[in-house]
Formats: structure tokens, sequence, C-alpha cells
């Protein structure tokens, strides 16, 4: 899955989101991936749900396209500042 596409979904699904996908560093193959997220959404959620937003968002392609992800995630204040 082209990473592009793979931003292009995150930022549809969560408001307002910004997302950056690479290719892991230190993976050999195409399919372990890292992101930044931000996202006025992720306010006043814990860490492991604003992942789990961003799993959502992606639905299915983390069980076909994606095997791995590394995920960073912020809200803009926590980005910005």
């Amino acid at each position: 899955m082209d990473l592009s596409a793979i931003e292009d979904l995150i930022e549809t699904e969560l408001e307002d989101a910004d997302a950056t996908v690479t290719h892991a560093r230190d993976k050999h193959d195409d399919d372990h991936l890292a992101a930044t997220v931000v996202s006025p959404e992720f306010e006043d959620l814990p860490l492991v749900q604003q992942h789990q937003a961003v799993y959502d968002a992606l639905g299915e392609h983390m069980t076909t396209d994606i095997h791995a992800l590394e995920l960073s995630t912020y809200t803009p204040d926590e980005y910005d500042g």
C-alpha cells in the first residue's frame, strides 16, 4: 500500500488530522511503517485510545497491507509545544 494512501486514509477518518507515514527505520521490508499523527480528536484520550483510533481508521489494512506500525500521536498543542 502506498504511503500517501495510508496518510490520506488516516486524515480522512480522523478529525482535522495531519499524518506522516514513512518506512520504519532499521526494517528491511515495506510493511513495517512508522506514523506521526496529529489530531484534535486525541484531546483527553489516553495514549492507548489514541493509537486505537488510528488502527480503527486503517481498518482491514492493518491485517492485510501493514504488518507493523510504530505510532506517535499528538494533539495540536502537544505537537506545537
